[in-house]
């Protein structure tokens, strides 16, 4: 297994990956987030964060931006945020990303309302999103929502867009997948289901009922069974700590923890 940690995106990029290399991941997950991570600074910065790279060697995989609204009821709102991923898709290409990160979109305010609509216009702007990224040859991981977002938050809801998109796969946020599922059932259905199409995984802990992004142990996920499923199905690729805390130790020990699962059940860290 490869371990990744995110950089901050109100810091600057290059002080982000050289804290990363710091603390001994193998790559870094990049937010492409405003406004130090906006595709447009890292299209600036191209040449010093690949430099950066070199140096420290570190991989990348990138994260399209969370914060846009592509199923948006506002026709203008959702064609700014289509362009606003397809961008980054770009830079993602140009930074030679090995996968890139796609956050669906989720519903809030009146979409709420209008559930049939914004979930009509979310599989539309995946089909431009997807298809742009099969012209760029951009590996694109596409990740499970939490279950409030009324989105690609089950199992079911992957399958269609899985079969229209044959080569496409899926970023399994085990943080998500445990919200609201006792015994991991969520979690341990998406192994099953899709375990030629797992492509990344993102771990956090949280206590069942928020994305809390909590460091490994502290909240109720059950780690050693989802990690031994994983092994199961024989995923050895990359995982990224989104253990979201000011102090950066917690991801050292939430890595080293899972680890330590890797280790006393067979695995090594590559």
């Amino acid at each position: 297994m490869r371990f990744g940690a995110m950089n901050f995106p109100l810091n600057p990029v290059i002080d982000e990956i050289e804290v990363v290399a710091e603390m001994g991941f193998d790559y870094v997950e990049l937010t492409m987030d405003a406004p130090m991570a906006h595709h447009r600074v890292l299209q600036e910065q191209k040449d010093a964060v690949l430099s950066a790279l070199r140096r420290l060697g570190l991989g990348l995989v990138c994260h399209l931006p969370t914060f846009v609204s592509a199923a948006d009821l506002t026709p203008g709102l959702r064609e700014a945020s289509v362009r606003e991923l397809v961008e980054s898709l770009e830079t993602s290409k140009a930074l030679g990303a090995e996968k890139a990160v796609l956050h669906p979109a989720h519903a809030a305010g009146l979409a709420r309302r209008a559930l049939e609509l914004f979930r009509e216009h979310m599989r539309e702007s995946l089909s431009t999103v997807l298809l742009a990224a099969q012209s760029l040859g951009v590996r694109v991981v596409l990740e499970n929502m939490p279950p409030g977002a009324c989105s690609l938050s089950e199992p079911e809801h992957f399958t269609d867009v899985f079969h229209r998109f044959p080569h496409l796969e899926m970023t399994l946020d085990l943080g998500h997948a445990h919200i609201d599922s006792p015994g991991e059932q969520r979690n341990l259905a998406f192994i099953e289901r899709f375990a030629d199409r797992i492509g990344h995984v993102h771990a956090s802990d949280n206590r069942g009922s928020s994305d809390d992004h909590l460091p490994v142990g502290v909240g109720g996920l059950d780690f050693p069974r989802v990690i031994r499923a994983l092994q199961e199905i024989g995923y050895d690729d990359t995982m990224t700590l989104e253990v979201f805390s000011q102090d950066r130790e917690y991801l050292m020990r939430s890595r080293d923890k899972i680890a330590g699962i890797l280790e006393r059940t067979g695995a090594k860290r590559r």
